[in-house]
């Protein structure tokens, strides 16, 4: 009832994007839209450099760059799906954007057009257009300065408006719209008006093209000195300037985007529903359009926005794949046949069907496996928390305490050995060519353990034990220094380039290196046994000023003056957990200094000018000792942090970020760069030594798998180790019409290779499927699959089929089948039969076995819906999910085998997803993007009131919601700081996934009013958090309830401490005391 609403993976799919000088004149940047979400990157030249990311209270619906006449850099115009409109330009001083205009431009009658909105700007910077309504163009005149003036409203006696756009110099006085419409008939026009801005009206243009080919959709304006415009068909290309029209016809295509390469327009890039890249050249004789010729360039993604950026480079969003980045070329490769070679690939997930969450290694944290992608971009993808490794090499080894790597000479630049340290022995591994071969170093004695070793910039290094502290030549291996304590032995060793701490016991020694000796500085002895010590310089600099040390029976960490040794930081850790690991080091900027604890905690502070230490922080990584390491990736440093849990601390906007590594226990990291293994990882784990290099450190790891068609259902199989999907297919027949065959395909679960193929019939398509056991059969497990036979002459499938598979051996077998009189839509395992919802009512079928062969017999049924689209089920109850009448709550009673309605709401949601939070509360998302919840009246008074299922949560999502699972993607650890939340996931359209998490009373009124407060806040654009996450559909809107949004909880941390301190003290709760509940939850759930 009470819940946590947060976005795990934001979302991916390109709905628009445009090239601007927007971050400053000289700045070419590309701004993409994603969802809610606006991307902002930099065209420098080594590639597209990521900016930052914009979160907008309002699904983008319209983005537009424009430039008034006395600004030197772009300003952007955005529209939201609730009918908002802004104004954004860059402050680049505060790197922050600016609102310079706000507003809404609802209408209290009207209907909104289906085509969606469509946005427009005056070339001239004179006037902004808006069609937003039927019937209506909203004009929203500006002045010299890019001011707005009272925006009003234009009638158009064109209803079915698909496109309009301003010409370039067709009036010189008056901007000139051009409208691509469909009359009632179904022809399409071209007309054109003059805006008259004094008398606020609509004159007749200066032409009109009637009649234009039945499938135009688009209208490309062409600068001067060419002016008219460009109405891309179906089937041909025309050219209209009211006097010199040119056409030209081309193969069947849906145009969905285009793109400029010249200012003239002289080169246009367009491409289709189906990948095809073409490239549109105006012919002209300087100032008239003489021909136009249409040339297939490539096959790239599906485009949803084409941008030409510079030098040949063009971005390429996608809806329905990978958005691409890639590169023009003047001939065609040899190699792909193409004229364009890929420069890189940014990830979509979207849109996402449907998925299943698999906890493969059984330790609690799941994976989402995706049919995500449409047409011939469909693809599965493996969605799990944490980082990837790209093994390169596996070495068994067992009780690896230690792992440290240096070069082996000058000349070589590259990592060649690697000391490993065990308990009361070590060893050298050596690579020689592709090979890796133990080795030995004078330095290094087999039989006892390393404690220490660090590489230093004259190519020599530095080897500790417990006896002595060693500087070697690498290239010759030669001694060059040594020195052993006076008294006991050494306990902890850290270094620099230019100086060394160890400690015996109680003591501290400081030491300067010079060139390759050792010169003692100063020593000291602490109150208890040193655990850990780090002398990491901050900054750029190649000498520390501070030390870090971990303390025995105290617990506590201290950091010291260097060279002085003097304390300066006292800082008890609390418990009785010893520190087992120290470091200093500076992360985008920001001094820290980190502590591992021996139950896997960590601890960090960030470090002000005088050395004091602030904005302390815990958290849980595992439940083992934590070692901290460096490394550099991508040029940023990171922290590894070693445990049960390996994890990457990386920073991000001047915060720490935590993501997991997928790989199991590891004891101890090493950076090991090398011809063989470049920018390669030394991982020491429990029974292996692993070298690899690591994938982009991301919150999430995404594994891709190219089907070349769509996927739209997918179960998992334990006792097969496969996943069943059923899948679509489009080909192009030889007339040029789409063919759609349909599968329903096994994969293994590991390698995902397609391991058998059941074609589906003629016009058959897979609906549904679900893995489950029958008792019938000795509890063996099959692939149960839905279909629907869409015929063309039928507007709903009359005639569907459930087929039972068994996957043996690697491959599918009809077990049993049989006949139904409608679309199987949704499946679900119940009670040992299958639960299915077909057409308008649910069906329980049971598996008969009979002897050879087996039968699916329905038991019984239950009508009265329209479509039944979505099942959930929780013992006896069954939740519908109907395709207009929202959900209702049945019951399933096996004495007398009957289904039976208990309760419905009665608001008319048009259902995509549903689930069962809890027994008496239920989850819906509607095709309005929100969400709700509503739960059993079972405390009501009277029967009516018992049959109504009572609305208790509205949420706006801002995207599609396809599907809920129950599961996690985060491993859940036994310690009692980390709440343990039962959480839903959820998966949309644009590829995001949802978290939904349920709460206990208390922590939810805190956060409730956290949100109350931050939401006062006015966020980019001027846009408000409680209009954009109130539910709104065609028939209602009313106030978000029952959900925190923790996407604007979590921005807490990245607001000004000023900012922070306001908050809590209106909450009257310390500032630490709310980021450490925020870290907590965040940490809980993604």
């Amino acid at each position: 009832m009470f819940n946590y609403h947060l976005t795990a993976h934001r979302p991916t799919a390109v709905s628009r994007s445009v090239v601007a000088n927007f971050t400053s004149s000289d700045d070419v940047n590309l701004l993409v839209v994603k969802g809610s979400y606006l991307e902002i990157h930099k065209l420098e030249p080594e590639g597209l450099v990521p900016l930052t990311v914009v979160p907008i209270y309002g699904r983008i619906a319209c983005l537009e760059s424009f430039r008034p006449k006395t600004e030197k850099k772009d300003l952007l115009l955005v529209t939201t799906d609730k009918l908002k409109f802004a104004v954004l330009e860059y402050d680049a001083v505060h790197s922050t954007i600016v609102t310079r205009a706000n507003g809404d431009v609802r209408d209290s009658v009207g209907r909104q057009a289906d085509v969606g909105q469509l946005a427009a700007i005056d070339p001239d910077c004179r006037l902004i257009g808006l069609h937003m309504y039927d019937g209506v163009f909203k004009a929203m005149p500006l002045d010299a300065r890019g001011n707005l003036s009272e925006a009003y409203n234009i009638r158009l006696e064109e209803q079915n408006v698909l496109d309009l756009k301003f010409l370039h110099g067709a009036a010189p006085s008056k901007p000139v719209i051009a409208i691509l419409y469909q009359d009632s008939k179904g022809s399409r026009h071209v007309k054109t008006y003059e805006v008259n801005l004094k008398e606020k009206e609509f004159q007749e243009g200066p032409w009109t093209l009637p009649n234009v080919e039945s499938g135009a959709s688009l209208l490309i304006p062409l600068p001067q000195p060419f002016g008219g415009v460009i109405v891309v068909g179906e089937h041909s290309v025309m050219y209209h300037n009211g006097a010199h029209p040119r056409s030209i016809a081309m193969k069947t295509a849906i145009i969905r985007a285009h793109g400029k390469i010249d200012a003239n327009g002289s080169r246009i890039l367009l491409g289709d529903h189906t990948g095809k890249l073409y490239i549109l050249l105006i012919q002209n004789d300087g100032s008239v359009v003489v021909d136009m010729k249409l040339e297939l360039l490539a096959e790239t993604t599906a485009a949803s926005s084409i941008n030409y950026l510079d030098n040949g480079v063009v971005f390429i969003g996608s809806t329905y794949g990978d958005s691409q980045l890639v590169r023009l070329l003047p001939d065609k490769d040899p190699e792909t046949g193409q004229f364009v070679s890929l420069l890189d690939v940014y990830p979509n997930l979207g849109p996402i069907v449907d998925f299943a969450v698999v906890d493969v290694d059984k330790q609690g944290q799941g994976q989402i496996v995706s049919c995500s992608g449409a047409y011939k971009d469909g693809s599965i993808r493996i969605v799990r928390a944490g980082i990837g490794i790209n093994e390169f090499a596996n070495v068994e080894l067992d009780g690896m305490k230690g792992v440290w790597s240096f070069s082996a000479s000058p000349q070589s630049g590259n990592d060649k050995y690697l000391v490993i340290s065990h308990v009361d022995t070590s060893r050298v591994l050596a690579m020689s060519g592709s090979d890796m071969n133990e080795v030995t170093l004078e330095a290094v004695n087999p039989n006892q353990p390393v404690l220490f070793c660090s590489e230093l910039p004259n190519y020599h290094a530095i080897i500790a034990t417990g006896e002595s502290v060693k500087i070697v030549n690498v290239d010759t291996g030669a001694v060059t220094s040594t020195w052993s304590p006076p008294a006991g032995s050494i306990t902890q060793c850290a270094s620099n380039s230019c100086q060394l701490l160890v400690a015996t016991g109680k003591i501290l020694f400081l030491f300067s290196i010079e060139g390759s000796s050792l010169h003692p500085v100063t020593s000291r002895p602490m109150e208890h046994e040193v655990a850990c010590i780090n002398i990491h310089p901050l900054g750029d600099s190649r000498q520390a000023t501070l030390a870090a040390v971990g303390l025995w029976t105290d617990i506590s960490l201290r950091l010291l003056q260097l060279p002085s040794l003097d304390q300066i930081v006292n800082e008890g850790l609390g418990g009785d957990i010893i520190p087992r690991s120290a470091l200093l080091t500076t992360l985008d900027g920001v001094d820290y200094v980190l502590v591992g604890m021996g139950d896997g905690h960590l601890f960090h502070w960030t470090i002000d000018a005088s050395g004091a230490l602030m904005n302390r922080r815990k958290l849980s990584l595992g439940t083992h000792p934590i070692i901290l390491s460096p490394f550099m990736y991508k040029d940023q440093r990171n922290v590894f942090a070693c445990s049960d849990r390996p994890t990457v601390i990386y920073p991000s906007n001047k915060k720490l970020l935590y993501s997991t590594v997928n790989l199991k226990a590891v004891n101890a990291m090493t950076p090991f760069d090398s011809p063989g293994f470049p920018d390669g990882l030394a991982l020491a784990t429990d029974t292996s030594l692993v070298i690899g290099s690591m994938e982009q450190i991301q919150k999430l790891h995404i594994r891709t798998i190219p089907l070349n068609e769509m996927p739209r259902r997918i179960a998992y199989q334990e006792s097969s180790k496969t996943y069943c999907a059923t899948t679509v297919r489009y080909d192009v027949d030889d007339t040029g019409e789409e063919v759609e065959t349909n599968f329903v395909r096994l994969f293994d679960d590991q390698t995902f290779e397609t391991l058998d193929t059941y074609k589906l019939q003629a016009y058959e398509s897979g609906c549904s499927i679900v893995s489950m056991s029958f008792p019938e059969s000795n509890n063996a497990v099959y692939y149960v699959v839905g279909t629907a036979f869409a015929l063309p002459t039928e507007e709903e499938p009359t005639r569907g089929r459930i087929i039972v598979f068994a996957a043996t051996e690697q491959r599918l077998q009809v077990v049993a089948e049989v006949d139904t009189r409608g679309a199987v839509y949704c499946m679900e395992s119940f009670n040992g039969k299958v639960l299915a919802g077909i057409n308008s009512r649910v069906a329980l079928y049971k598996l008969v076995d009979q002897g050879n062969l087996c039968e699916l017999k329905l038991e019984c049924d239950h009508g009265g819906h329209i479509l039944v689209l979505y099942l959930a089920t929780r013992g006896d109850f069954i939740l519908v999910g109907d395709l207009m009448k929202s959900v209702s709550l049945l019951v399933y009673k096996p004495s007398v085998g009957r289904i039976e309605e208990i309760s419905r709401d009665y608001q008319p949601n048009w259902m995509t997803a549903v689930s069962i939070l809890d027994a008496d509360t239920f989850l819906g998302a509607e095709n309005s993007f929100n969400i709700f919840t509503v739960k059993k009246n079972g405390d009501a008074s009277t029967d009516e009131e018992r049959l109504r299922l009572e609305p208790v949560g509205a949420f706006h999502v801002g995207d599609l919601v396809n599907r809920f699972r129950q599961g996690s993607l985060i491993m859940k650890l036994p310690d009692t700081e980390t709440p343990t939340l039962q959480t839903t996931l959820y998966c949309t359209v644009y590829g995001a996934i949802g978290v939904i998490a349920s709460l206990p009373e208390e922590a939810f009124r805190f956060f409730w009013s956290l949100q109350e407060c931050m939401a006062k806040v006015k966020g980019v654009g001027g846009f408000m958090h409680a209009d954009y996450r109130a539910f709104q559909s065609e028939r209602k809107t009313e106030a978000s309830k029952h959900f925190v949004d923790g996407d604007l909880i979590e921005q807490f941390l990245d607001w000004s401490p000023d900012r922070q301190a306001e908050i809590a003290a209106t909450m009257s709760v310390p500032v630490e005391a709310i980021v450490s509940k925020i870290e907590a939850i965040s940490q809980a759930l993604h």
